[in-house]
């Protein structure tokens, strides 16, 4: 069966998506957000102006990577698809399923090591962009709540859906920051599925205020 996310049209998005992510990062460390044009940047990734625009909606948010068309639309319905039979209760897969999703995104990422450090150089270059990014992962965080929600059959604002989102946005931030590190030379799947299998037995072993186990 085709897979919407593997067809021609899709993987030419995704060479286009990397390639402004490139040349905006690697002008970005150059020369700041302000020493270089969108045409320039078309041109360096073979594009029209319009083509950018159509991707991301300034050159700030291509040096960070974030697309106006999320590409994640494939694992969020498989996430959806796999909730409890029984609204308002959680489903025994909910963190396992959420982390597979944060595998996912990552995986469609442009992390190979030059990339990486043209992102480092450009935010030294910018500050103003570890602010967005900060913002970003309080939006992703949000939307991921949302998503628990709806899957789960919970009400707006439920507690459990928040907290479960924090919890696995906690452990890719710090997997993001033990993958980056120049001594580091595992992958960033590996890294975080240890934090994720440690967050597990620390849950399962805990009790609760009134001393009863879970």
């Amino acid at each position: 069966m085709d897979d919407s996310a593997d067809s021609p049209r899709e993987r030419r998005r995704a060479d286009t998506t990397r390639a402004l992510i490139r040349a905006a990062r690697h002008f970005t460390a150059e020369r700041g957000l302000g020493g270089f044009t969108v045409e320039e940047l078309c041109s360096e990734a073979a594009v029209s102006r319009r083509t950018f625009f159509n991707y991301f909606a300034s050159k700030d948010d291509a040096v960070l990577g974030v697309p106006l068309e999320r590409s994640d639309a494939a694992a969020i319905a498989r996430f959806l698809a796999n909730g409890g039979s029984t609204p308002g209760r959680i489903s025994p897969t909910l963190l396992t399923d959420l982390a597979l999703l944060a595998e996912e995104r990552w995986r469609a990422l442009d992390i190979a090591p030059d990339t990486v450090r043209d992102l480092f150089a450009a935010v030294e270059k910018e500050p103003r962009l570890l602010g967005r990014m900060l913002e970003l992962g309080a939006e992703s965080e949000r939307f991921d709540a949302r998503l628990i929600e709806q899957r789960e059959g919970l009400q707006d604002g439920d507690l459990r859906a928040q907290v479960a989102a924090q919890v696995v946005g906690a452990l890719v931030r710090s997997a993001a920051a033990e993958f980056l590190h120049r001594e580091n030379d595992n992958t960033f799947l590996d890294i975080f599925e240890r934090r994720i299998a440690a967050a597990r037995d620390v849950f399962a072993t805990q009790h609760d205020l009134m001393g009863t186990t879970p």
